[in-house]
């Protein structure tokens, strides 16, 4: 499943933030959102109990060596492996927009968010909580994206509620509809029975890898510091390939050199 680069697209406002999202027309009716490559209510309750909706690994006994050998699925997108590709329609900036994940590889990292419905509780603390924020993420070369199976109707609509009425006022970011779930089913967060998706977060890195994913249940929001922190984190490794961030690491942290002498060094140091 790996991303291709593609060229930029632009919005159709005329806003100048609008150029660092995709070009496309404005778009006459709404078209389904297409996973690349290709996949297919009930009520919303707080929590959800269920069973995996997928192996995340798989464990075979080699009957030579008689140890167990780990394999990752390749339907499952696992930390270290690339993030499956979409183009879908999302809202940004009140206008309709295109969104393809692949062009964002090999210029930007991405915080890529599941949310389970529009006009609902917890949703809008997380998605105004990132808004926020956004000039944070946006300062270490990051780009955020929201995801819901609502359309962009509704996404418009929620867009245009003030927030002290439950809404979202305008946003800094996109929020892109997956009415066909089928982004959702390529993360292995989509709840089937409800057609909604968990609050799954993935940090995909500028070479469209999966470096780091949460999910949490529907009744429990997440935190934009501890993302940002993982991020940064992330990013220190990925500039400084021999040191590894400890617990808690924070810029300015001291790091670790991941071996026997190396790591005694950072020990004495706390």
């Amino acid at each position: 499943m790996a991303c291709t680069a593609a060229t930029c697209t632009t919005l159709l406002s005329s806003n100048p933030r609008a150029s660092a999202f995709a070009a496309s027309s404005k778009l006459p009716s709404i078209s389904q959102s297409k996973f690349v490559p290709s996949s297919s209510s009930s009520s919303f309750n707080g929590l959800r109990n269920c069973n995996p909706l997928v192996s995340r690994v798989s464990l075979s006994r080699s009957n030579k060596s008689r140890s167990f050998i780990v394999r990752a699925s390749s339907e499952v997108p696992l930390v270290g492996n690339k993030a499956p590709d979409f183009e879908a329609e999302a809202v940004f900036d009140q206008e309709f927009i295109k969104v393809k994940l692949s062009e964002y590889i090999g210029k930007k990292y991405v915080i890529l968010f599941f949310y389970p419905l529009d006009f609902t509780f917890v949703c809008p603390t997380e998605i105004t909580a990132f808004s926020d924020r956004y000039e944070e993420f946006n300062k270490v070369n990051t780009e955020i994206l929201g995801v819901s199976v609502d359309s962009v109707f509704s996404h418009l609509a929620w867009v245009q509620t003030d927030r002290k009425s439950g809404g979202l006022g305008d946003l800094n970011y996109p929020l892109i509809s997956d009415v066909t779930k089928s982004i959702a089913k390529s993360y292995n967060v989509l709840i089937p029975d409800q057609g909604i998706a968990l609050r799954g977060l993935f940090i995909i890195d500028k070479e469209g890898v999966i470096q780091h994913t949460t999910i949490n249940n529907l009744a429990i929001g997440r935190s934009v510091d501890e993302t940002l922190r993982t991020l940064r984190a992330l990013q220190y490794v990925q500039e400084n390939p021999d040191e590894v961030c400890p617990a808690g690491w924070k810029p300015g942290d001291k790091s670790m050199k991941p071996d026997p002498k190396g790591s005694k060094e950072y020990f004495a140091s706390i």
